[in-house]
């Protein structure tokens, strides 16, 4: 195929397992990882290797503080919720919701992507497993796609525009049990919410879900927890 791809990538288990299967189904990956004030920023550093790792043709980080639009716990004063059960998980949208994070990604990709000329972008948005994110839906991506159909210069000249979501229907069992599958390195990825001295809490909504989907999967999480 040799086409070219921005696949979002910020360092976690799912975008790098997304930008594995960009690679698998032989797109030329450009990756773009956005530093937006974010608490857990060893992702950045991770994506670092994991674009390396994968010969991606760019690595791109942007700089976009959300710090200053606040509200979240992920970019503002507010605590990560640890031991949660899955049942709490699924009943509202988590306080580390940022907003309208992934319309604000995904704009930017799109920038990119016309700009290298082409219609094609990857994100690891998952829709199961209590992610409780609206922006993680199967109905908010067709939405976007068009909407950059409509508001690009590429899009109203007939090019093929599509968001690319591979992961959108898997369990976090299945997402591991892929990205081992495509080599994924899940030592150089990081999900916790609210590391320490390198290492992952253990507690928080994102480490409980990615300990849940390694034992699912059968497989051993390489990283260690310090809670």
């Amino acid at each position: 195929m040799n086409k070219k791809a921005v696949v979002l990538l910020s360092g976690g288990a799912d975008s790098s397992t997304t930008l594995a299967c960009a690679v698998r189904n032989g797109f030329e990956t450009y990756a773009l990882t956005i530093d937006y004030g974010q608490r857990h920023r060893l992702e950045l550093e991770l994506a670092k290797k994991q674009a390396a790792g994968f010969s991606c043709t760019r690595h791109l980080i942007l700089e976009v503080d959300l710090r200053a639009i606040g509200k979240s716990a992920l970019t503002d004063d507010i605590d990560v919720p640890i031991g949660r059960s899955e049942e709490d998980m699924a009943d509202e949208i988590p306080v580390t919701y940022v907003p309208a994070r992934n319309t604000i990604f995904l704009s930017l990709a799109l920038g990119w992507a016309e700009s290298i000329g082409t219609g094609h972008i990857f994100i690891g948005v998952n829709a199961v497993d209590y992610s409780g994110y609206p922006d993680c839906r199967p109905e908010y991506i067709d939405s976007f796609e068009q909407t950059a159909r409509l508001a690009t210069k590429m899009g109203v000249e007939g090019n093929e525009i599509r968001i690319h979501t591979p992961l959108i229907d898997k369990t976090k069992a299945e997402i591991f049990r892929l990205g081992t599958e495509l080599g994924v390195d899940f030592s150089l990825t990081l999900s916790c919410y609210g590391p320490a001295d390198g290492k992952p809490c253990g507690k928080c909504d994102s480490c409980i879900l990615r300990q849940k989907g390694f034992a699912e999967a059968g497989l051993e999480d390489p990283l260690e927890y310090f809670g």
